[in-house]
């Protein structure tokens, strides 16, 4: 009998009682506290899973090698080059990480030699100077918006779109445990339908890219340092975004072979981000943060064209989303209340309030005539037209808040999610 991990001889052989395979007690062990599955099928396990094997006692037989003298001088000799090779890469990786601690240091120097010089020229520590949204920019976003338009007055519902009763039969087909266990929870989750992959940002300060028809994780992007509170999939390209509670947004490129590599590292917020919305020209994107301020930036670049403060009393920004023409910009913020911005000027041009708790995420409709909003409280509609809400969700109880809102690229569906582990569809057609 051998371990289905080690292929050795099992010094205390246990069984799992779903696929009946032998392991090692101590490798099982370890990987199930880590992964939570089986390391050959894949399947969930637990150590309740896994029973003793009693055997006699195990006398390991002796190897090839060390049963005769040249035997076990090659044996010496091949451990001797194993050693001395995983010296060698140490001290590579050591002299590497000296060239990037000391680049990472002079960096540093210029950053706080460059904030001194703008805190003498401005008078006002921590400001920074930015360009604007140009004249150009802003015909970019008027003509895509004015084409959106045109395009959704002939757009139809589509014929794949799923009926009330197909979703009514709708059962769980697969479960799959991205995250690390140690840091349990996914906080934000966002779906390229074009590559059939999924993005995952979690507690664990990590983010991940899950193909859905392999069931296999094809990437795990690691560099924040605290956990990812938004990704965001650009629908046109390779460029991945996410958000972090270390005050930091990252932008990511993929490459042919699966991987993201990042481009660009953003520190211009000083608190938490919060939300992070990709634009229709899929050249710019917009982040929200605690600190009571949004950021627009230009994606290929990475740069920071403006940053809005809201001059109001405020906690900070909680979600933020682009109505699908691109020319408003909803945000909530943890004052329960939903603030439209004309993002041409960034002016705040209209105010919603009502809900209770931070505002945790916001949706615009497909048609661009109505948002959903979602709180601690409840999910209430808002018309843009009328600037009022017309309808209130109380899907779960008071200790239960609503964490996520989101209607579907046809507009005929909201679905509905609280910390409850429940997830609801409404039909939007029944809110008009």
């Amino acid at each position: 009998m051998h371990c289905s991990i080690s292929g050795e001889v099992p010094g205390e052989p246990v069984v799992s009682k779903r696929s009946g395979l032998l392991y090692e007690k101590r490798l099982i062990e370890r990987h199930v506290s880590e992964y939570g599955k089986c390391p050959i099928t894949g399947e969930p396990l637990t150590m309740d899973d896994v029973v003793p094997v009693e055997t006699g006692k195990i006398v390991k037989p002796r190897t090839v090698q060390t049963a005769s003298i040249p035997g076990m001088l090659g044996m010496f000799q091949n451990e001797w080059d194993g050693l001395m090779l995983s010296n060698f890469a140490l001290e590579q990786q050591l002299h590497t990480a000296r060239q990037e601690l000391s680049h990472a240091l002079y960096q540093v120097i210029d950053s706080s030699l460059d904030a001194s010089a703008k805190d003498d020229d401005l008078g006002q520590p921590g400001k920074r100077v930015r360009p604007g949204i140009s004249a150009s920019i802003i015909t970019e976003l008027t003509d895509c918006n004015a084409a959106l338009s045109q395009q959704r007055k002939k757009r139809q519902v589509p014929p794949t779109l799923a009926p009330i009763d197909a979703l009514e039969r709708y059962t769980q087909l697969s479960s799959h445990p991205l995250h690390r266990t140690s840091k349990p929870g996914i906080l934000s989750i966002d779906i390229q339908y074009s590559k059939d992959i999924i993005a995952t940002g979690g507690c664990d300060a990590t983010a991940v890219i899950f193909d859905r028809p392999s069931g296999q994780i094809a990437s795990a992007l690691s560099g924040h340092s605290k956990k990812v509170t938004s990704v965001k999939f650009v629908a046109e390209g390779e460029f991945f975004l996410t958000g972090s509670a270390d005050k930091t947004v990252r932008v990511w490129q993929g490459s042919e072979d699966g991987n993201y590599d990042c481009r660009h590292i953003l520190k211009d917020h000083t608190a938490e981000v919060q939300a992070v919305t990709v634009h229709s020209t899929n050249n710019y994107f917009v982040t929200a943060s605690l600190d009571n301020t949004w950021c627009f930036y230009d994606l290929s670049s990475g740069l920071c064209l403006t940053q809005v403060a809201d001059t109001s009393k405020t906690d900070g920004y909680t979600s933020a989303a682009f109505h699908p023409d691109g020319l408003i910009l909803g945000t909530g913020t943890s004052e329960a209340v939903v603030k439209i911005w004309d993002v041409k000027s960034q002016a705040n041009v209209a105010k919603f309030e009502g809900h209770v708790g931070p505002v945790t995420a916001i949706s615009f409709s497909e048609n661009g005539y109505f948002l959903a909003t979602a709180a601690h409280d409840s999910v209430k509609l808002w018309d843009l037209r009328k600037l009022k809400n017309f309808r209130t969700l109380n899907l779960y109880d008071s200790d239960t808040p609503t964490n996520s809102v989101e209607f579907d690229h046809s507009g005929s569906y909201l679905g509905i999610s609280g910390s409850d582990i429940r997830f609801n569809l409404q039909i939007s057609s029944h809110f008009q």
